[in-house]
């Protein structure tokens, strides 16, 4: 207790884990340099990196001009490695040396342990690196300069030689064939050091651009290193048991992990899944199972784990097919891979195993031939992605591994309704990708199965008959005690006494009929989010009471103000778009996910101060109804909205314009010749530039 009198606590400051720049941000370790220069000044000519090999090489100006720099030496250095003549493949084409490089080296193989930090109003947010590279003065020039001197000693010693001489000299050649190599001998060729730097030499450079510490674009990516995000989604690793904080200041010693027995690299054991955190832990299930109901997965995380964390862990993974969890196509194919089979890029697998998933989501039966026709993948990858799902059915197809989960479907609404969303924007990129008919977006209804008859005698039916009723006997007994119960008290109610009950009597009018016409329910019929009828006005989920309208009002009218300042010009289509965009991010129960129609949305489009644009499209457009209605923001409140207004009245009469068109025209009714700026400013605000004309945002047809 005395200890800690003497020792108060002067501040408790937030540490936030930022993830932005996550297995992106390296730290370089330069040399050391005078105190008066610092890395800002020096002129960093070129940059390179091999990503594979996290090695980077770095060229830098040396300030010719200093006092310091030895001139002569400069020039004897770049005179041995270059030589008298100077050309393309010089060195240092200056005759001086004024440039060094530098090459880097790992200075840690685990670099798990570092972070970097930074401190901002009183939070400290913390980045992983990736890597921590030393950067070294490479001498490679001097071995040019060595290389150079050979060549210059060889031509000295054979210019006394002459052709002739060298046509004499004719030398036996001994022609032997390879045997083939062994599975031993190909392992251990693999394993040398010349292989290993043949491998390295192999990969490309990828040239680099260095950006100043004061340039805007280090502004931009040093706001990469806070955390933007403070909800428990991004932080889950920083929230820890005492046991688990624990173990991660003490971890169990070397020599206690050396004694247990070596598992093959690809078992992990329950009990080493445990001590990873959540999101690991759903990933690697995942990745394993491949397909899973909720409740499963629940069982297997252990009691006591919150299952609104793991709701939001299991959508980065994996996809909602009839109830249950799909593991996600990137998470089985990750970038950089190939398939196995046919050596096809992983972005063409991920398309390939997507449209699967999708025709699981439409049906509960998929035909091989059919995703093959599609997808124009070998057999081999059609059948791992049927496999990872599916099971074959004799003359039938592939049928889903899992019955459809209810339970999960009735508990989780919202989720339903934002993975369907996540859905419908899959299948707009296969439509595109794949070209899809009507036939593969409409579900097939399954053919009723032909099966023999079935053969039962007569005495097999009495016996049927017999048990069937023998098993509704008590059941009918029930109903007919309870209808005896309700005879009696009708003949008890018929009895009463009825003299004290008077009728009112009201007159009826002529002139008001009563309305005896069926309720007509609405419409529940959802695209992507939103009702496809013009005239649906009413929520999705019936009527709402006045303050939950008022709230989904509010959040509607931010949405879309906020989108249009950023945009300034979007059709309806691509406005639905963002808006299902919108919804996907936003947690479950939000207001929005009552359910919003097209005309809601065009109506607050309208009312915030936005307009329609009557785009004269040309008569043999392709477009869809919603891309062909144009809406733009009027008024943003800046120096623009006159300039921008006349921009857009002139694509209400045009369907693109040449520029020089749009600057006389700008120029001619604000009154004032604009510079090239300012028509840049207008221009990038609403229009997109294509083939040499400027068409308005969203209304290009390719």
């Amino acid at each position: 207790m005395a200890n800690e009198e003497d020792d108060p606590i002067i501040q408790e400051i937030d540490v936030f884990l930022a993830r932005s720049l996550l297995e992106k941000l390296y730290l370089f370790q330069y040399p050391i340099r005078p105190a008066s220069m610092t890395y800002d000044d020096v002129t960093h000519l070129s940059a390179k990196i091999k990503p594979k090999q996290q090695k980077v090489e770095l060229e830098m100006a040396i300030d010719t001009l200093n006092p310091n720099y030895c001139r002569s030496k400069g020039e004897q250095i770049a005179l041995n490695v270059d030589g008298t003549c100077t050309d393309e493949t010089s060195t240092y084409t200056s005759k001086l040396m004024d440039k060094q490089t530098f090459c880097s080296t790992q200075a840690a193989s685990n670099v798990s342990r570092y972070a970097a930090a930074v401190y901002k109003k009183g939070e400290l947010h913390l980045t992983p690196l990736h890597g921590i590279l030393q950067l070294r003065p490479s001498f490679t020039y001097l071995d040019k300069a060595d290389a150079k001197h050979r060549e210059r000693e060889a031509a000295n010693e054979g210019g006394d030689s002459s052709q002739d001489e060298a046509e004499d000299d004719v030398k036996q050649i001994t022609v032997r064939f390879s045997r083939p190599e062994t599975e031993q001998a190909r392992q251990r060729r693999v394993q040398s050091y010349e292989f290993l730097q043949k491998r390295q030499a192999e990969e490309h450079w990828v040239h680099l651009h260095y950006y100043g510490l004061k340039d805007s674009r280090s502004e931009h990516e040093r706001q990469y290193l806070f955390s933007h995000g403070h909800g428990l989604a991004e932080n889950t690793e920083l929230i820890k048991s005492p046991s688990e904080y624990l173990m991660m200041l003490m971890p169990p010693s070397t020599e206690e992990e050396n004694d247990k027995p070596v598992a093959p690299s690809n078992v992990l054991s329950m009990a080493q899944l445990r001590t990873l955190p959540l999101a690991d832990q759903i990933k690697i299930l995942m990745k394993n199972v491949k397909v899973m109901p909720f409740a499963n997965l629940m069982s297997l995380l252990g009691s006591g784990t919150d299952s609104t964390a793991v709701l939001r862990c299991i959508q980065q993974v994996a996809m909602l097919v009839q109830g249950n969890w799909v593991v996600k196509s990137d998470v089985l194919y990750p970038k950089d891979t190939s398939s196995p089979h046919s050596g096809v890029p992983a972005e063409v697998l991920c398309r390939g195993r997507d449209f699967v998933m999708w025709k699981f989501t439409q049906d509960r039966w998929v035909v091989r031939k059919e995703v093959a026709t599609v997808t124009k993948l070998c057999p081999e990858d059609v059948k791992d992605f049927l496999e990872h799902m599916s099971v074959a059915r004799i003359n039938k197809g592939w049928e889903f591994v899992l019955p459809y989960d209810e339970d999960f479907v009735k508990k989780h609404p919202d989720i339903v309704q934002r993975q369907h969303m996540l859905w419908m924007g899959i299948q707009a990129k296969l439509e595109k990708v794949y070209n899809l008919l009507k036939e593969h977006l409409t579900p097939k209804k399954q053919e009723a199965q032909s099966a023999h008859p079935l053969l039962v005698s007569g005495e097999q039916r009495v016996n049927m008959a017999k048990a069937k009723v023998k098993q509704n006997y008590g059941q009918l007994e029930k109903e007919f005690q309870k209808q005896k119960a309700e005879m009696k008290s009708n003949d008890t109610s018929a009895k009463m006494d009825v003299s004290n009950i008077r009728i009112k009597e009201e007159p009826v009018s002529d002139e008001e009929p009563m309305d005896t016409s069926a309720y007509k329910g609405t419409n529940n019929g959802i695209v992507n989010g939103l009702h496809e009828e013009e005239d649906s006005t009413g929520s999705l989920n019936g009527h709402l009471p006045g303050g939950c309208i008022d709230r989904v009002a509010q959040e509607l009218k931010a949405f879309v103000s906020s989108t249009f300042k950023k945009q300034f010009v979007l059709t309806l289509s691509e406005l639905k778009r963002l808006f299902n965009l919108h919804l996907a991010s936003l947690p479950p129960g939000h207001t929005l996910f009552s359910g919003i129609s097209d005309k809601m949305l065009q109506d607050m489009v309208l009312d915030t101060g936005c307009k329609q644009i009557l785009v004269p499209f040309p008569p043999q457009t392709a477009a869809s109804p919603d891309e062909l209605k144009v809406y733009a923001l009027w008024e943003a409140g800046d120096t623009y909205d006159q300039h921008r207004q006349v921009l857009l009245e002139i694509f209400s009469k045009n369907y693109r314009v040449r520029r020089n068109v749009i600057q006389s025209q700008l120029s001619q009714e604000c009154g004032e010749d604009l510079n090239k700026q300012e028509v840049d400013r207008v221009l990038k605000d609403c229009c997109v530039s294509y083939g040499g004309m400027w068409y308005l945002k969203g209304t290009v047809q390719s």
